[in-house]
């Protein structure tokens, strides 16, 4: 086994007297604490390899061994100084989460684990054994039992000591000055870095601050007056210098690694380098395939594994810093498995199993600890659980992203009020550089004007790291920074993580401050060291003055951090409570609603991902045309929102965003698979009612029956709405009004099936493997009750005894796909809504993917359809009346255009009142045949056929016009002159009727016409009044 490099030594860590020691009294006596402040290093002669310098508590510094000549004159006491972490134990004494410093876990009891306070103070049965973890990756240490063992008390730095400025001091005259004693109150970490790193003590002046004793190898302080820290077990405390072993990772099995093993390495670059000597070798460029997922190619003589990647690239690895795939870590999502009796029967002796566990079954969560058993603490549905691997199966990783279930930290600041308070006690000389900073963070502006008075060039000078500007942009104080802007401090310069004054204007949530800086010119989109400007830090701790002000001021909206997140995508982060912070951010007029981050959502599909309904609303109202926007993986905002079970937001894209409810992402899925698949049942009946097709198949063929009956092993339906979701339930009362008989007992999945069954799915469809629904209904009742609501969906289509014949669907999801293009409407085309301008319009049909979804000028400079994204070949006009009138009465004039467009030129001459209309082109319709199968609807009227070379084109023409003499008298010039586009005063101008047309019927198709019919050009006249059948029959459709 290789050591585990971050159990070895490093400065910081706390240590007593070991077995080898031979030093006397240095160390104060038997229980003196000390801290590791040096490493020996090679060529030194009073430090050398495997030697340590240790600064003890009462002030005593001086070299020790630790491993040199084979000693070990020392014990490691605590390690948590150096940030070891266990961050999924809980001490069961203290119950304190994520267990800092050294681990005891009791062999005896089911996990049961202490912290070293805990352990030490005798806590839990001496008569059990414990095993000790150095850290969260060694190999755990077998120890005899406490009981019959001698303790030693613990004296050093610690709560009640007294204590003076130690060497490391750094801190001017906040103890009150050389050998002022101070009392230690507590002993905490700092911040989330370490644990039991720093003292906070209480000066003789009644000040009180937090100074290192153990934090990065430093020691401000010095003991003058001892306090107990309790005892320690010496016999149970590892040497120091002697590294624990790396526990071996294997799979959750404990089997070892085998031919065609999927596996990764998910070790840093550094450790993996120092495990690599004597197992391979270390190449830089193995530090690119950390992470990734390789294969076993075969295992060596010695026991190393050879891994191959894609690419033909095969690396040699230590085996134990591999991972089988398999294998379950914090963070990982996974899916329980949907099997009652088996999950039943795995959670024995692993957690066991209780009723209230049932919902979990089949469900998606994620990994929240793991028990040194293996067993694994889950995250499903808001509830804690605790699983056996085996229950568990891996997500698939490239679906992770859309759902949500990753957990977005917020930025801590409580070190820089840790930092500001430290620069509050400082009592330094008033000529110090750094005073002024310490008088702006008191809040005196007489002092600090002073200051400045006196010494105008230390405007910019730091003090830990911060100029007085920063400060006084972080506390708010207004006045102040005037005066500093003023006094010409450079409103830009940075601290040392890259945040400028607007960046703690907006840590701070001083709206006033950011006011004042922006109007003094500072950059309003700089860019810190994680790339976030001042409006995403506002954003994400939910600010909304601050980020009104920001906005008001022209900060870019659409600025992506590192995560090419823009400030919205933050907001919609932040949930619900950032509502008024998204109305202000949609409300700018520079928003990019199609900005897209690192993962590929845009702000439809994260506001879907997230459940986040008002950002949707929002969002489509600026750009309902992204609605049917696909990731890479195919996904759409309604993919979304039915993975995550967001009905809500399923209702708004369905309702108002109109979307299409059968897109299909990557897989074949369609949004009613994914709603299936992870059981949420109150998504099942809203897709399917809005025209979901319930017969659609995924990429093996499945259809949503078939994804049903897979998981019919969930519990029962009436159990599944005991937890408050009405979804179950309004299943279970629409399978209870069709009379379906013991519909209650019916378990989650097979409740789906069933209402599927009833909605027109065939259960005799087979997948690619040849299996219908009816083979996977496995069990005898969920059989018959799948073939009676089939039975019944046959006789409410029939119009038969199992009800009437169903009406149409409501269909708001799809109102231009291809599908609605079967259906010949009975009077010609009607006006819908431009996807790009809004306006009422007969709207462009594209060819060849045969969608409608703009008009004739937004068309114009189109070169893919917005919908489908397909190449567009060709655009036909919408200028054809294709109703079912008769041929001998022209069409009505077509409604003025509800905005200006440019008219066609008016015929002039005698023969003018004879003139066809130019935008309106008629013909003869023939009676439709009922032995000829539908035709797919057309805007543009079919050609009559042509004579088979019977002639010449003009030959062919005059026959039409015989033809059409003969049927009807020809169309006065009153119809004419109505149908042109021309003003009324135009109209009055021309030579008077022969005699009156009758009145055009109210229910012709043309009176739906749109301006661009209004905007085609007039044909070129003939010498003799030419009826509008000539144009229609005889010329081809216009194609823009």
């Amino acid at each position: 086994m290789e050591p585990d490099p971050q159990a070895g030594v490093q400065v910081g860590m706390r240590v007593v007297r070991g077995m080898d020691w031979k030093w006397g009294q240095q160390d104060g006596g038997e229980g003196g604490v000390g801290t590791v402040v040096e490493l020996g290093r090679h060529g030194s002669p009073s430090t050398p390899d495997r030697t340590v310098v240790v600064q003890w508590d009462h002030g005593t510094r001086t070299n020790y061994r630790a491993g040199y000549q084979g000693a070990h004159d020392l014990l490691l006491y605590d390690n948590a100084q150096i940030g070891v972490r266990h961050p999924n134990i809980i001490c069961d004494c203290c119950k304190k989460h994520g267990l800092r410093g050294m681990r005891w876990k009791c062999r005896v009891c089911f996990d049961y684990d202490l912290c070293t306070q805990c352990y030490m103070h005798s806590k839990h049965d001496l008569a059990h054994a414990f095993e000790r973890y150095e850290t969260a990756h060694s190999r755990p240490v077998m120890l005899s039992p406490r009981q019959g063992l001698p303790r030693i008390p613990l004296r050093g730095i610690f709560q009640g000591a007294k204590v003076v400025r130690g060497p490391d001091w750094e801190w001017g005259s906040q103890d009150g000055g050389e050998g002022k004693p101070g009392r230690v109150v507590d002993i905490r970490g700092w911040d989330v870095e370490t644990g039991r790193s720093v003292a906070s003590v209480t000066w003789a002046d009644g000040t009180t601050n937090v100074y290192r004793v153990g934090h990065k190898g430093k020691v401000d302080l010095k003991c003058v007056g001892e306090a107990a820290g309790g005892f320690y077990y010496k016999e149970h405390l590892p040497r120091l210098g002697k590294p624990a072993e790396l526990q071996r990772r294997v799979s959750v099995d404990g089997q070892p690694f085998q031919h065609g093993d999927k596996v990764k390495c998910l070790l840093d670059p550094d450790i993996l380098r120092e495990m690599q000597e004597g197992h391979g070798g270390w190449n830089p460029r193995m530090a690119e395939f950390i992470g990734q997922t390789g294969t076993v190619h075969r295992i060596t003589d010695c026991g190393d594994v050879r891994v191959q990647f894609s690419h033909e690239t095969r690396w040699t690895f230590h085996p134990g810093a591999l991972t089988k795939h398999n294998s379950f870590w914090v963070g990982d999502v996974v899916r329980v498995i949907d099997d009652l009796d088996t999950v039943k029967r795995l959670q024995a002796g692993h957690g066991e199993w209780t009723d209230d566990m049932a919902p979990a079954l089949g469900r998606v969560g994620k990994v929240v600890k793991v028990f040194g058993d293996g067993n694994l603490r889950v995250a499903v549905g808001g509830q804690l659980w605790t699983f056996s691997p085996s229950c568990l199966l891996a997500y698939r990783p490239e679906e992770d992203a859309n759902l949500d279930v990753a957990e977005r930290a917020r930025e801590n600041k409580s070190s820089l009020s840790v930092a500001l308070d430290k620069l509050r006690a400082q009592k330094s000389d008033p000529e110090h550089p750094g005073r002024l900073v310490v008088e702006v963070a008191l809040g005196n502006m007489a002092r600090s004007l002073d200051l400045l008075r006196r010494h105008p060039e230390q405007v910019d000078t730091k003090n830990q790291g911060r100029t007085a500007l920063l400060v006084a942009a972080y506390l708010g104080q207004v006045e102040l920074l005037r005066l500093l802007l003023k006094a010409r401090a450079d409103v830009d310069l940075p601290d040392d993580e890259g945040n400028t004054a607007l960046h703690y204007a907006a840590l701070g949530n001083q709206p006033e401050a950011a006011r004042v800086l922006l109007s003094s010119g500072c950059g309003a989109n700089a860019l810190n060291g994680t790339r976030s400007a001042a409006l995403h830090v506002a954003v994400q701790r939910g600010f909304l003055e601050v980020v009104r002000v920001l906005c008001e001021h022209g900060c870019d909206v659409n600025l992506p951090d590192a995560h090419a997140d823009t400030p919205l995508h933050c907001a919609i982060s932040v949930g619900a409570g950032a509502s008024g912070i998204v109305e202000i951010l949609t409300e700018v007029p520079a928003i990019d609603v199609t900005a897209t981050n690192s993962q590929g959502f845009t702000l439809l599909h994260h506001a879907s991902l997230k459940g986040h309904t008002l950002a949707v609303r929002r969002i489509l109202a600026r750009a309902r045309q992204l609605v049917d926007a696909k990731k890479e993986d195919g996904f759409t905002a309604l993919h979304l929102a039915a993975l995550n079970n967001h009905r809500e937001v399923a209702q708004i894209l369905i309702r108002e965003g109109r979307c299409d409810v059968n897109v299909r992402n990557r897989k074949l899925q369609s949004a009613l698979h994914l709603a299936v698949q992870q059981a949420h049942v109150g998504l099942v009946p809203l897709l399917v009612d809005a025209g979901c097709s319930v017969n659609a198949e995924d990429e093996e063929g499945d259809t949503a029956l078939h994804v049903a009956l897979q998981r019919h092993q969930l519990l029962p339906l009436a159990a599944d709405g005991a937890g408050g979701d009405p979804g179950p339930l309004q299943l279970l009362s629409r399978l209870q009004a069709s009379g379906l008989p013991g519909s209650a007992e019916l378990t989650v999945g097979a409740a789906m099936a069933c209402f599927l069954a009833l909605e027109g799915a065939d259960v005799s469809y087979s997948n690619h493997r040849g299996r219908s629904p009816l083979d996977l209904a496995v069990e005898g009742r969920v059989l018959k009750a799948l073939q009676g609501c089939a039975q019944r969906c046959r006789e409410r289509q029939a119009g038969g005894p199992g009800g009437a014949a169903p009406g149409p669907r409501l269909a708001l999801s799809t109102p231009n796909t291809v599908t609605n293009l079967h259906v010949a409407p009975p009077s010609g085309p009607e006006a819908a809504e431009c996807l790009v301008c809004s306006e009422l319009a007969l709207l462009v049909l594209f060819s060849p993917c045969q969608h409608r979804t703009v008009c004739e000028e937004c068309a114009r400079r189109m070169k893919k359809c917005i919908r489908c994204q397909a190449v567009i070949g060709k655009k036909l006009r919408p200028g054809g009346w294709g109703g079912a009138g008769r041929a001998s009465a022209p069409p009505p004039p077509p409604p003025r255009c509800s905005r200006p467009t440019r008219r066609s030129p008016t015929a002039t001459g005698p023969f003018a009142a004879h003139a066809p209309p130019p935008a309106v082109r008629a013909r003869r319709i023939p009676a439709p045949d009922p032995d000829r199968p539908p035709q797919t609807a057309r805007r543009w009227p079919a050609r009559p056929p042509r004579p088979a070379r019977r002639g010449s084109w003009w030959r062919s023409c005059r026959a039409a016009i015989g033809k059409w003499r003969s049927a009807s008298p020809a169309p006065s010039a009153s119809t004419a002159t109505s149908a042109s586009c021309s003003s009324a005063a135009t109209a009055r101008a021309r030579p008077a009727a022969p005699r009156s047309a009758p009145a055009p019927s109210a229910a012709s198709p043309s009176a739906t016409a749109s301006r661009s019919s209004c905007s085609l050009a007039a044909p070129r006249l003939a010498p003799e009044p030419r009826p509008a059948f000539f144009f229609a029959s005889c010329s081809p459709p216009r194609v823009l």
